[in-house]
């Protein structure tokens, strides 16, 4: 499809408000999905990114790394098990993931946004004491048995995330892109979930926008339609009348704590879509579901 100089023109004028509106306001975005393995898609992704930097927002990339972790587990002969969707870690598999998450997955998209002319470093948790973290306890219970506490390893959750090291790459117009390994008191090593990671980031360092990158198209009703507005205090509803289910629940989840953190919004977006981020911020539709504070829709 080829557009007209002016159908061009009109896309910029469309953005220009939403340019001047986040000049200089962080938006904290997180990368996985088939957006992370689709070449067209990882080009497209650093392109948005290094965009955003230029136009004068403040880009801060959390990644996943699960389908990476995954193969290279494969291929050592080391089993997976997962309970409740998580994957028990325990200290060989740590190592594994630490391997893959902070010196494959993050060096490869440092990389891909340098040499589309943007200045990524690349951080874990670990680096300055970013996400200080302790262990989490998996707690299930069926039916009317007491419940049971489950110990999923070396699986973290945040306590707390110290901004300081981002606050200096944001002066210097630096890219932050952060594998979600956090640290805990003693010095252990967690593997936490990149939801998670990125909302407590969003949260901390009260970002106008938290961006979830997703492989649907976002929050779906009952009959498939796409819902491009959630106030926040409908989530629990729509979780009691069997709207949101599955893999949505923790994302949601996360999207309404950064909220009530401070985090000015949330999108749960398709990542297939090829400048997903750049459509969702920048023009008057969107692409996904925006998350907003109670009153705000």
């Amino acid at each position: 499809m080829s557009y007209s100089i002016e159908e061009k023109a009109l896309v910029l004028i469309e953005a220009l408000p939403y340019i001047r509106r986040f000049a200089n306001k962080t938006v904290v975005i997180k990368y996985g999905g088939h957006a992370m393995v689709d070449e067209g898609l990882k080009q497209g992704f650093a392109q948005d990114v290094v965009l955003l930097k230029y136009v004068g927002l403040n880009p801060v990339v959390v990644h996943g790394g699960g389908p990476q972790i995954g193969r290279v587990l494969k291929r050592m002969n080391i089993e997976s098990t997962f309970v409740s969707g998580m994957r028990v870690t325990d200290g060989e598999t740590m190592d594994v993931v630490e391997m893959v998450l902070v010196g494959k997955v993050n060096k490869e998209i440092v990389n891909l946004i340098n040499r589309n002319g943007g200045k990524a470093v690349g951080l874990s948790g670990k680096d300055g004491g970013l996400i200080q973290a302790s262990k989490m306890h998996l707690v299930r219970q069926e039916g009317d048995l007491p419940p049971e506490i489950i110990d999923i390893g070396h699986v973290g959750q945040v306590e707390y995330i110290d901004q300081g090291i981002l606050k200096v790459m944001e002066k210097d117009r630096f890219i932050p892109v952060i594998a979600p390994v956090g640290v805990g008191s003693g010095g252990e090593t967690y593997n936490i979930n990149a939801d998670l990671v990125a909302g407590h980031v969003a949260a901390a360092l009260q970002a106008e926008k938290l961006i979830l990158l997703t492989d649907v198209e976002g929050v779906l009703d009952k009959e498939g339609r796409l819902i491009p507005t959630i106030e926040a205090d409908r989530i629990e509803s729509l979780k009691a009348d069997g709207t949101i289910v599955g893999g949505m629940l923790p994302k949601l989840d996360c999207c309404a704590q950064a909220l009530d953190r401070g985090a000015g919004k949330a999108h749960i977006i398709d990542g297939r879509k090829l400048h997903a981020v750049l459509l969702e911020i920048f023009t008057d539709q969107g692409i996904g579901t925006q998350v907003v504070k109670g009153g705000e829709a």
